[in-house]
């Protein structure tokens, strides 16, 4: 495990406290927590943004699967 030195408003700090306090957590398990959700976004932007780059050029096919998906939905409730 790594420390780390941050330096923050006085008024963002005790903000924290006080946020750490209402969840029962130290500031530290809660900088933790938030970092984690940070990083969970930031791992589903760069997912999202490398399957984005890989169906560059392919509407057209995703198009007539989607066409196709639809038109086999709807025989299938006939």
């Amino acid at each position: 495990m790594s420390a780390l030195t941050v330096r923050l408003p006085d008024d963002k700090h005790r903000r924290l406290k006080e946020l750490s306090r209402q969840r029962k957590i130290s500031v530290s398990k809660l900088i933790d927590e938030m970092t984690t959700l940070m990083l969970a976004d930031f791992d589903a932007e760069t997912r999202f943004q490398l399957r984005a780059t890989r169906g560059q050029g392919k509407t057209f096919r995703g198009l007539e699967l989607l066409e196709k998906a639809k038109k086999q939905s709807y025989d299938q409730r006939s």
